[in-house]
C-alpha cells in the first residue's frame, strides 16, 4: 500500500507556532514515527506553502498511490482549485486537520476541500494522520 501525506501552508512551522493548538512536536518527528508504525505501507511525504505546487502533488500523485491524507492549512477554507484537483483524480483523499477547525474562528467551519474528500478527520492531533491511515488500511483489507 501506497500513501502520500501532504501538508499545505505552514504545517513546516509545527512544534515553533501556536503550540497551544498545534503542539510542541514537530510534523517530521511525527513522521518518522508513522513510518515505525506501520512498516507495511510505503509513505511519500510532502509539504508546501504554495497553491499551485500542492496541485502538482495531488496530480502527480493522484493516479499512482492507494490513497491520499491532505491537510491543506487555509487553502482548506479558499482554494476552489485544491478541491476541483482533489475532484479530478483516482485516488481517494481524507482532509485531516490537527485542531478541531469548528471549535476555532467562524471562517474555519467552512471546507471548500472536504466535500471532495472521502471524508475528514480534525481535532485529535497528530492522530488524525493516524486515524486516517488506519481508515485507508481498513479498505484496502476488505477489498
Amino acid at each position: 500500500m501506497k500513501i502520500c501525506i501532504i501538508n499545505g501552508p505552514n504545517l513546516n512551522l509545527l512544534g515553533k507556532r501556536e503550540t497551544t493548538i498545534y503542539g510542541e512536536k514537530p510534523f517530521e518527528e511525527y513522521y518518522e514515527q508513522i513510518k515505525k508504525d506501520y512498516p507495511s505501507i510505503t509513505f511519500e511525504y510532502y509539504q508546501s506553502n504554495v497553491e499551485g505546487e500542492l496541485i502538482n502533488k495531488i496530480q502527480e500523485v493522484g493516479y499512482r498511490v492507494d490513497g491520499i491524507i491532505l491537510n491543506a492549512g487555509g487553502y482548506t477554507h479558499t482554494s476552489v482549485a485544491l478541491a476541483d484537483t482533489i475532484s479530478a483524480i483516482e485516488s481517494p483523499v481524507i482532509e485531516v486537520h490537527i485542531s478541531n477547525i469548528y471549535a476555532r474562528e467562524a471562517y474555519r467551519h467552512e471546507s471548500l476541500t472536504a466535500k471532495k474528500c472521502i471524508g475528514i478527520i480534525a481535532g485529535f492531533g497528530f492522530k488524525s494522520y493516524s486515524l486516517a491511515i488506519n481508515y485507508l488500511l481498513s479498505e484496502k483489507i476488505s477489498d
